[in-house]
């Protein structure tokens, strides 16, 4: 089953929100409408990054990856296309 990394930035802070999920438009909307959890706080978002794997397994390895930089320089490069996953 085709997943994808996504990436959300918030229009409110300069934050940055990486996850997975076979559909990330419609993560949007779940992002931007539920009333709690972590991206409650800082909404609007916008989705700024996808890519598109072919296992849930894939896209998870690329999250840890994306989640371990730690670094807003390295999720921007990425968003600009100056590094791969």
């Amino acid at each position: 089953m085709i997943n994808y990394l996504y990436i959300l930035k918030s229009l409110k802070v300069y934050k940055y929100y990486t996850g997975i999920s076979d559909n990330p438009h419609r993560r949007i909307i779940y992002h931007n409408t539920t009333k709690k959890g972590f991206t409650s706080r800082y909404r609007p978002w916008e989705l700024v990054y996808t890519e598109k794997f072919n296992s849930r397994a894939e896209a998870l390895a690329a999250e840890k990856k994306v989640k371990n930089w730690k670094s807003r320089v390295m999720i921007e490069k990425l968003i600009v296309g100056e590094i791969k996953l």
